[in-house]
């Protein structure tokens, strides 16, 4: 029983450590995030904790994070909460959700000139994902299903 209770503690200190290291970039500093040209597989979303369909989906990102971990694919949750949000909002439903893949924030106000550089398509409306490799980039501008979400990653690994 002592070591259930001191490997609970251990699980819970390590989700409490990685909710409290959220690094607030402007878009200069998140660009290189979406530009890497290696051999993993990228699966960059955009969202809020404000946004219904992003919380939604959430958990499907958590889930191809957890299921592709080691197969060449990183899951970045790019958050555009307000910074001053983050403690008050951010941090708690990362530990509610226990969410595991890196969660950066997203500071940078003049949205209209990054939004387009994130993809053309993109109009600026949550959630929105960018999935890519070294050969190829894909966006979507919609909340996915978890089948929807696998799919995609499935076809980029085996278009490596």
């Amino acid at each position: 029983m002592k070591r259930f209770i001191a490997a609970t503690l251990l699980v819970l200190s390590v989700v409490t450590i990685s909710a409290q290291d959220i690094r607030v970039l402007d878009y200069r500093q998140l660009k290189p995030y979406l530009e890497k040209k290696n051999d993993t597989t990228y699966v960059v979303n955009f969202w809020a904790t404000w946004c219904l369909p992003c919380v939604k989906e959430m958990p499907y990102f958590q889930k191809i994070h957890d299921q592709y971990a080691g197969s060449g694919v990183k899951v970045l949750l790019v958050s555009l909460d307000f910074v001053n949000h983050i403690e008050s909002r951010l941090k708690s439903f990362i530990q509610k959700h226990q969410l595991t893949p890196e969660v950066l924030v997203l500071n940078d106000p003049d949205a209209n000139s990054w939004i387009s550089q994130v993809h053309p398509a993109w109009s600026g409306a949550l959630p929105a994902t960018l999935v890519y490799n070294r050969h190829s980039v894909d966006f979507y501008e919609k909340s996915f299903t978890y089948e929807e979400l696998e799919q995609i990653v499935k076809q980029k690994l085996e278009n490596k």
